[in-house]
């Protein structure tokens, strides 16, 4: 666990990349975003060290790195040199000199990470231009020793902690970053973690984070996770929900060491009960349930509860029966009658219930609770550390007292925060009512926070990884914004996303390029610029094109702009009828200006003919369900829904879109980040739901009174999606960074139309 404290501010430059990594690897510092910091200092056993070189060594130490004092020197002042050096052949002759020392190395310094590692891959990763030139692939075996220590779960830990603090921006404000990771007592190769899911519903974000914390840290300790459905009630159980749980958990990438079921170990758990009773620590009740809960509060003593054995025994007996008489019965551990902890307060441990079970069958009439059975299996499984959130802390001492009472083997608990988002309903009750009521289309509507429901609407697995382990151990309760997971998600996103354009198809406008091609032509680029492994497209190229109204709009007469992939244009005229929408608008071609000198950088595309057609998409966004940021206790669900919560604007894309397959992401590019999501069979367009960017704005409930009205999906109208509309002639389309990236290598003398490879030396 963490000895100390990192501090830090996330403005800093350059970074202290070596501090904050090996300070998440080895657990011995919290690492502490302040934004008032003007540095980064250690406080560690009452030390405080504000030097990175000695922060690192510090924290090597206390971590138990093995250190070559003769070796690590020389590393420490290459580290020194390259994040000094600008000049592009001295850091070049650097990178050579470690790439050829790794050729036949793992690490740099012996079989295992140590400081030298550290130093180097945080002054490697806090320059940029060294992290551009290690994309170039002339380093394998360098960019291979890179890539490993950024995959590491800590330094993922540790750069999502890094992104989330960056997003805050309150000067003073203090962020945690990542996890003190370890579990109290733990063994490498001993740890055994479970998932325990009741299979009653669909696994929402809040299960998420509870299985991927188990897998976390079954796979950190060498150990297993068991998934155990903790079917006890048959009341709400059925095999389905068994079986899209698993489906859920695999969308997840999370895949148990085995399977087992609570309904595995009825025998046993019957025996435990008669074995409580027989040692004087159970007893059965026939309390009326009202009345029960009233003693329980009052700290008042069950009539039964001194009942004797033999009694205790008949009454559960009969209770096995499924009689009329033994189903007003049930089984109370005999704890406490008025602690103050009111889990204490002698809870059921068995009850009676006749209906099937969808396992096994008419077989028992009578099924433990959870807060016996849960100990009970935990401990005749195997866990040594039972994962779950804090809600249950009070319920803690009853877990132990049950295992205590029947002698079992001890099982550590670690206990976490429970995830809870505004404007987002974790409830299975609640969640049902809005698929019974058909207010979405089922457990995996993009708008629900299901595991479907959020990969579907292009959560990537690797970003909600990041995320769960950025929370860490922290114990506050408190409702999360969605602006940080989105951020992640984004940053997983854009690298792996081809690059397409979409037009508007109700708000296309016709384009003459004069000095256009003659015909139609066909140029194969990257689909996207920075990534070459992406793939490639083919770009139709005419002398008339579609553009979008609200950049026809913002068109002036004799504006010079930029037709993205292509060179500079010159708008000669633009035509506009009585309402004010631009109808037709004619270009010069003018391939010998500079796009770094245009304001306005189009996308566009070619007039679709028979043989290079455009295709027909519908492009969804989505809205809140509810209204409210947090629901109380009192609130009514139904006085807070969101009137119309589905966005649709029809469009025309690329022909290269047709190569997506569902799940793909995408970017529309000037537009959003997307999924393909499949074919609708009704109308035959694709379609495409809008992924969420992270952005405030762009959170916001749409149903909020500073929104214009939305016009419903289901009216077979064309909604504008929210943050792209137009007042007057403003837009908020063309505040872009560089739009073409780096130096890309495009195919040279394809055509004369287009002067492509001068548009990207950026």
């Amino acid at each position: 666990m963490a000895a100390g404290t990192l501090t830090l501010s996330s403005k800093l430059s350059p970074f202290p990349y070596s501090a904050v990594g090996i300070a998440s690897y080895t657990e011995k510092a919290e690492i502490i975003f302040d934004e008032a910091a003007t540095g980064v200092s250690l406080d560690l056993n009452g030390s405080k060290i504000d030097n990175e070189e000695e922060i690192v060594h510090a924290l090597a130490k206390a971590g138990g790195l093995s250190e070559d004092s003769a070796k690590t020197s020389s590393f420490f002042a290459l580290a020194k040199t390259l994040r000094t050096v600008t000049a592009v052949p001295e850091i070049m002759t650097g990178l050579n000199s470690l790439d050829d020392h790794l050729a036949w190395r793992t690490f740099v310094i012996g079989h295992t990470l140590t400081s030298a590692d550290w130093i180097l891959w945080g002054a490697l990763k806090s320059s940029p231009k060294i992290v551009g030139l290690l994309k170039n692939g002339k380093h394998v075996h360098l960019s291979r020793w890179y890539s490993h220590i950024e995959s590491l779960d800590s330094t993922q830990a540790a750069l999502a902690g890094l992104t989330a603090a960056k997003a805050t921006k309150a000067r003073g404000t203090k962020v945690a970053a990542g996890f003190a990771l370890g579990l109290e007592g733990a063994e490498i190769g001993k740890v055994v973690t479970r998932f325990p899911p009741e299979p009653s519903g669909y696994l929402h974000i809040g299960h998420a984070k509870a299985a991927m914390l188990n897998q976390y840290f079954a796979k950190m300790y060498q150990g297993k996770m068991i998934i155990r459905f903790d079917d006890t009630n048959p009341s709400k159980e059925r095999t389905e929900f068994e079986d899209t749980i698993l489906e859920d958990l695999k969308l997840l990438e999370i895949r148990g060491d085995v399977v087992t079921h609570t309904s595995d170990y009825f025998d046993q758990l019957h025996d435990l009960a008669i074995k409580m009773i027989d040692i004087g620590k159970a007893y059965a009740d026939d309390t009326e349930r009202e009345q029960m809960q009233h003693e329980r509060r009052e700290g008042i003593a069950s009539a039964h509860r001194e009942d004797s054995v033999e009694d205790n025994l008949k009454h559960f007996a009969e209770m096995k029966t499924g009689s009329t008489e033994g189903l007003r019965w049930c089984i109370r551990a005999k704890m406490s009658v008025d602690d103050p902890n009111k889990a204490l307060r002698d809870p059921v441990i068995y009850r009676c219930n006749p209906i099937p079970h969808h396992r096994t069958g008419d077989k028992w009439k009578i099924y433990p609770t959870y807060d016996f059975a849960c100990p009970v299996v935990d401990s005749i499984e195997g866990v040594t550390h039972a994962l779950r959130t804090n809600e249950y802390r009070d319920r803690n001492p009853q877990y132990w007292w049950m295992i205590d009472a029947l002698g079992l083997r001890k099982v550590k608990i670690w206990d976490f925060s429970r995830l809870n988002f505004i404007y987002t309903l974790l409830s299975k009750r609640k969640l049902h009512e809005f698929v019974n009521n058909g207010q979405v289309r089922g457990w995996d509507d993009p708008r629900f926070p299901t595991v479907r429901g959020i990969r579907r609407r292009g959560l990537a697995v690797e970003a909600l990884r990041q995320f769960m382990l950025l929370q860490g151990p922290s114990q506050a309760i408190v409702s999360l914004e969605w602006d940080t997971i989105w951020s992640l998600n984004k940053k997983v996103v854009d690298p792996i996303a081809p690059r397409h354009w979409a037009i508007i198809e109700d708000k296309k406008v016709p384009v003459i390029i004069k000095g256009g091609p003659s015909g139609v032509e066909v140029k194969t680029l990257p689909k996207h610029k920075k990534n070459p492994d992406v793939g490639d497209k083919k770009t139709v190229y005419s002398s008339t094109i579609l553009v979008d109204q609200e950049d026809a709009q913002s068109f002036e007469d004799q504006e010079e702009i930029t037709l993205m992939d292509w060179g500079n244009a010159i708008v000669r005229s633009k035509s506009v009828d009585a309402s004010g929408t631009v109808t037709s608008i004619e270009m010069d071609l003018y391939l010998e200006g500079d796009f770094k000198k245009t304001k306005k950088k189009i996308t566009w595309l070619a007039q679709p003919s028979s043989q290079y057609p455009l295709i027909p998409v519908t492009l969804l966004d989505y809205d809140y369900l509810i209204t409210k940021k947090k629901l109380e206790e009192t609130d009514n669900v139904k006085d807070f829904i969101t009137p119309v919560t589905e966005f649709k604007e029809f469009a025309l894309a690329d022909a290269n879109v047709k190569d997506l397959k569902k799940g793909d992401y995408l970017q529309f590019e000037r537009k959003a980040y997307f999924i393909f999501d499949g074919e609708n069979k009704e109308d035959g367009r694709l379609e495409f739901i809008k992924i969420p960017d992270g952005k405030a704005a762009n959170l916001a409930s749409k149903a909020g009174p500073a929104q214009s009205q939305p016009v419903a999906a289901n009216a077979g109208k064309s909604a504008s999606t929210v943050g792209s509309s137009v007042i007057g002639n403003t837009t908020k389309m063309y505040k872009v960074d560089k739009v073409y990236g780096e130096n890309v290598d495009l195919e040279k003398d394809a055509t004369s139309m287009y002067k492509v490879d001068s548009i990207y030396n950026v």
